[in-house]
């Protein structure tokens, strides 16, 4: 259970990481006349990804969950492959990259790296974590729980960030 904890604590300082170029590019993008939409949930998504990781590691511990190779390494691949999708969309998107949904009003619509793909990549980085996190110590229930509720989060989130996008930018 060590090296999971180390695991976990890992994905903790990468949101901390995360945090602060949000924090850095909310400054840009709102000293460039961006406007935030959906306040509303952005707690619910701070609430759901602190659940991710103390659920992660309670759920292990309490429920004495095995380490199953098969599963786990598989897992882990999906972590890391998660990890680095999401830093190919904070890298593509530059000072757009954010937390919260931050548009600038005429902002052209990114369409290289990750983008050229699909619409919201970095939202199918988090759908992977969530899922495979948990699974790496075989919690099941916290993926299971944490993987509805981000579905239902998921569905407000990108309707919220499409209208947005739609109302601001060019295509």
């Amino acid at each position: 259970m060590l090296w999971y904890t180390v695991l976990v604590l890992a994905v903790a300082a990468e949101r901390v990481a995360e945090l602060v170029v949000a924090r850095r590019n909310a400054a840009w993008t709102l000293a460039r006349a961006g406007v935030e939409h959906g306040r509303g949930h952005y707690p619910v998504m701070v609430a759901l990804h602190t659940a991710l990781l103390v659920g992660c590691l309670v759920e292990v511990a309490i429920g004495d969950r095995p380490f199953v190779p098969a599963l786990g390494w598989s897992m882990l691949g999906v972590v890391v492959l998660a990890q680095a999708l999401r830093w190919w969309c904070i890298l593509t998107l530059g000072p757009y990259w954010n937390t919260r949904v931050i548009v600038v009003p005429g902002a052209r619509l990114v369409r290289a790296g990750p983008y050229r793909f699909a619409r919201h990549p970095n939202y199918v980085a988090v759908v992977a974590e969530i899922a495979a996190l948990p699974l790496v110590h075989s919690a099941w229930l916290t993926a299971l729980v944490l993987t509805v509720s981000n579905a239902v989060l998921m569905g407000v989130r990108v309707r919220c960030e499409n209208t947005a996008l739609a109302q601001a930018v060019t295509a």
